[in-house]
């Protein structure tokens, strides 16, 4: 029985009569693969097994307000003993158990899920044949230790220091659906920073795609890598002052192509670039805001129209609101996620990234069921039944 089964049967006051649960969503290869590949052996003579640590780091995201040792007991992931008994786990057996997995496993599963869910459905919400997506930084606390000060470092503050060591995330999302495509972080002090991050995303992107940007992603070279990667793979950014351009050719009202040339310091660090390119320049204003700028890609104003990219900009906010359900409801408006050392954290981060698309992945197929928009369904009720079903399962 799927979610949106489960919500007609709370609807009219019963529980479900059977659930397999969201583990079912999940490819059991999928786990098995992405731990053989990093090297990690599934064997299963211990009573936390690899496989189940997966799930644990899952479940940490799943009930972030629930103590770890309590999310091995209410999910029951301790395998039962020779006697077919169920068994106990310490406190203390559970820290070496996850350090047994480490994070790459759980960044395999990660990208593994993502290729299978993100990219069908960016495929089922294309706008003009090209798939809709967004990308963007956010910061997230990780528990102050030493350990992760060095590995991380404390973000800039007004006062003497921070409270908290953070880390800079990066997510690439099919905005009309919020599932996360591909998902990147690194410390905010000792890390490539939030554009080099998002260029490891972004050189990935499928073709016949649409990225969407803040005004801090202008970036010619970030521009020009996202043109020349793949096929009709294009860019829409908000404008902001000081940018320089020569019009060509005025394709309507508030409507131009332009030429821009890239900076000579950039041409000399990267000497396969041209001397200029072409962009499109979108001005428009909406009753009771500021006149807005914006720069894309998509040179033609036939296909794509002056209004509509006008409008498909302000679906990158989409974006905000995703990174709004991973950090108020997701994580419980906790100030830090919970792992004390700079492996777990990575292993943690990514098991929420793997917890966010599970969520996400069946609010789709609610969606689809009751024949609405995705973004339609209500993130914070959806995550509260599958805590309940969880449980009941």
């Amino acid at each position: 029985m799927g979610l949106a089964s489960s919500l007609i049967s709370l609807s009219d006051g019963t529980l479900p009569a059977s659930f397999e649960g969201l583990k079912s969503q999940v490819d059991v290869e999928w786990v098995k693969s992405s731990l053989t590949m990093h090297g990690v052996a599934t064997v299963r003579n211990r009573k936390l097994a690899v496989e189940q640590v997966m799930w644990l780091v899952v479940g940490m995201a799943l009930y972030r307000d629930r103590p770890i040792a309590e999310i091995v007991r209410r999910l029951d992931l301790v395998l039962p003993g020779p006697d077919g008994k169920r068994q106990g786990v310490s406190q203390g057996a559970i820290p070496p158990a996850r350090d047994r997995v480490g994070p790459e496993p759980v960044r395999e599963l990660f990208e593994t899920t993502a290729r299978h869910w993100a990219l069908a459905s960016a495929e089922r919400h294309r706008w003009h044949g090209l798939m809709v997506l967004g990308a963007d930084g956010t910061g997230i606390r990780v528990p102050d230790t030493k350990e992760n000060r060095t590995a991380f470092g404390l973000p800039g503050s007004s006062r003497r220091s921070a409270g908290y060591p953070q880390v800079r995330a990066v997510g690439l999302m099919v905005l009309r659906s919020h599932l996360l495509l591909g998902f990147n972080f690194a410390g905010c002090r000792t890390g490539p920073g939030e554009i080099g991050l998002a260029t490891l995303l972004l050189e990935r992107l499928p073709s016949y795609s649409l990225v969407v940007l803040d005004r801090y992603y202008i970036n010619y070279h970030l521009w020009h890598q996202i043109r020349a990667g793949g096929e009709e793979r294009h860019w829409l950014a908000r404008g902001r002052k000081g940018l320089k351009w020569r019009a060509v050719k005025s394709l309507g009202r508030g409507d131009a192509l332009v030429e821009i040339e890239f900076p000579r310091n950039l041409r000399a660090k990267h000497p396969d670039l041209p001397e200029k390119f072409l962009a499109r320049v979108v001005r428009y204003r909406r009753k009771g805001f500021r006149p807005q700028v914006l720069l894309t890609s998509l040179l033609d104003a036939e296909k794509y129209p002056t209004a509509e990219i006008a409008e498909l900009y302000h679906e990158r906010w989409e974006l905000e609101l995703g990174y709004d359900e991973i950090k108020t409801h997701a994580l419980e408006r906790m100030e830090a996620i919970r792992s004390k050392t700079p492996e777990r954290v990575a292993q943690e981060l990514w098991g929420l990234a793997v917890a966010y698309n599970l969520v996400r992945h069946e609010m789709e197929a609610v969606a689809a069921d009751c024949g609405v928009p995705p973004r339609r369904i209500s993130f914070r009720g959806s995550l509260r039944l599958i805590r309940d079903l969880f449980y009941w399962a």
